[in-house]
């Protein structure tokens, strides 16, 4: 019988521990709207927080305008010198297919990546979900906010938080251009 692959998580309250993983990687690194530890607890409820990291050399933007939502969707792409702030969390295997059913990686929409997370315990392996789409348009001010609100929910800096409530997007409803 085969043995299943296991990690030793660094340290701190939820770390220390040894877990079972998938595909030998135990942590979904969130930088959109699932950093919300609340909107987590109902998309994957079987899944704890387990840190937060930042990505380095990689920078957030947003693509896939023409997918029909509000706007573009957040998504990363490879930079020198860039980061973004991820919130980490051991997902089950239920979890997780929840998730790619929400995130529409069975469409096609979303990609998985395993990428290094660095943590203030050192660097961790994370898959993550990256948008499968060109790179542009803006998104909507209101999924920006919520993007920012996920962010300080899930202590991000100040900072960091501050700088995605100011990127550029447009608004929509009622007298928008959208609606014209």
């Amino acid at each position: 019988m085969t043995e299943k692959p296991t990690f030793v998580l660094p340290s701190g309250p939820l770390f220390g521990q040894r877990i079972a993983t998938l595909w030998g990687v135990p942590l979904y690194a969130a930088y959109g709207s699932n950093m919300d530890p609340a909107q987590m607890l109902k998309r994957a409820p079987h899944s704890p927080l387990a840190g937060s990291g930042w990505l380095m050399d990689w920078r957030l933007t947003f693509g896939g305008e023409d997918y029909g939502w509000e706007g573009a969707l957040a998504t990363i792409v490879e930079q020198p010198g860039s980061q973004v702030f991820t919130v980490l969390y051991d997902v089950s295997p239920e979890d997780e297919k929840n998730l790619d059913n929400w995130e529409g990686a069975e469409l096609g929409m979303h990609k998985k990546l395993r990428l290094m997370v660095q943590t203030l315990d050192g660097p961790v392996l994370a898959w993550l979900y990256v948008l499968d789409a060109y790179e542009g348009g803006l998104p909507s001010a209101r999924y920006l906010g919520v993007m920012a609100d996920a962010a300080e929910a899930a202590g991000a800096p100040e900072d960091y938080v501050e700088k995605l409530r100011k990127r550029p997007c447009h608004n929509v409803g009622p007298g928008s251009p959208r609606e014209l």
